[in-house]
């Protein structure tokens, strides 16, 4: 099985970006949490379509 380099973190990284989005609309949550898991799962994606754009062929 073939999985492009890259593809792993954004995938990952959606879904931290969903959980971090998620946090972010509970009312209890810790704002600087939420933020945080938002910015890392962002982070992720960015850095997986990086090497998706980098080692496409």
């Amino acid at each position: 099985m073939y999985i492009r380099e890259g593809l792993i973190p954004t995938v990952l990284g959606s879904a931290v970006t969903a959980t971090g989005y998620a946090l972010k609309q509970k009312r209890g949550s810790n704002k600087m949490v939420a933020n945080t898991v938002f910015g890392f799962g962002l982070a992720h994606i960015v850095l997986g379509a990086i090497d998706l754009v980098e080692h496409r062929r």
